[in-house]
């Protein structure tokens, strides 16, 4: 396997069910989704159960790719999930205004398929070596 060229991976590619929320977005929800008012960290489906990221970790401040990586069949319902999720803004950025999870993407590889696939697209666009890249 290539070792990586850098000190901390360059591009962080996370899955979206089961990583970032509790849920199978093609199965458990049936849109179309809504949002109630500003409400942070919670969208509600079609018959009212909400949607929402696990608690948030510390984050550091890195330049690092995020990347949102899911084969799920329901595309559509992710990404207007990421849409109407608000996130809080970290607390050294100068908003204190909660923002769209997609937002927080640099990079969206969701559709049925492959990770392997999602991670070629990920190498072709960014051009960044798959040893800096790292799957959570």
């Amino acid at each position: 396997m290539p070792k990586s060229s850098q000190a901390h991976p360059q591009l962080v590619a996370f899955d979206l069910d089961y990583t970032l929320w509790d849920l199978w977005i093609d199965t458990h929800v049936t849109g179309p989704l809504k949002r109630h008012e500003d409400t942070v960290n919670q969208v509600l489906d079609t018959y009212g159960e909400p949607i929402s990221f696990y608690k948030d970790r510390e984050q550091e401040d890195r330049k690092v790719v995020i990347a949102a990586c899911s084969r799920t069949h329901a595309p559509d319902l992710a990404h207007q999930c990421l849409r109407l999720l608000l996130v809080p803004s970290s607390h050294e950025h100068s908003s204190p205004m909660p923002k769209p999870a997609i937002e927080f993407f640099d990079e969206l590889e969701i559709y049925p398929g492959s990770k392997i696939t999602h991670f070629k697209s990920l190498h072709e666009r960014t051009g960044i070596p798959y040893a800096d890249m790292v799957m959570q």
